[in-house]
């Protein structure tokens, strides 16, 4: 057979569904491997593998945001914007909050230029504490 074959759509199982459910559920960018104990918690039956699957597919339609921690895990959450955008993501409980970047995006497209690139693309995650996590923290310094 000549030429290659399309890569096969992800059917919308139920159990595609019932983890875009859980994922639009979860508070900010959680864990393939802490949305699968939620669903285990919940006795669905669906497996890690089937988690990963699921999610890899919804991030490949826009339907999730996917982004690496600062130790290299990948994190999703449902996606509530289209297009390009950037994220504060919390540390400590996993809060996001999705931001404008134009200075960053005029940098990128400046450095990319400057050094003969073409169609750059690029990723900008901020990671911190949100408010409430470094008051906690600071309470417990305090004591």
């Amino acid at each position: 057979m000549a030429g290659r074959l399309a890569p096969m759509a992800q059917r919308n199982t139920w159990q595609r569904e019932r983890v875009r459910e859980a994922l639009a559920d979860a508070p900010g960018f959680v864990s393939a491997q802490s949305l699968h104990a939620t669903l285990r918690d919940e006795n669905t039956g669906i497996g890690l593998a089937t988690v990963y699957r699921a999610l890899a597919g919804l991030a490949a339609q826009g339907d999730a945001d996917s982004l690496q921690s600062p130790d290299g895990e990948s994190l999703y959450r449902a996606c509530t914007s289209s297009g390009h955008h950037h994220h504060l993501i919390c540390r400590s409980c996993g809060t996001a909050v999705e931001i404008e970047a134009t200075a960053v995006e005029q940098w990128a497209r400046t450095t990319a230029e400057s050094h003969g690139f073409t169609d750059a693309e690029h990723i900008v995650d901020i990671f911190g504490l949100c408010a409430n996590c470094a008051k906690a923290r600071d309470a417990r310094v305090e004591n």
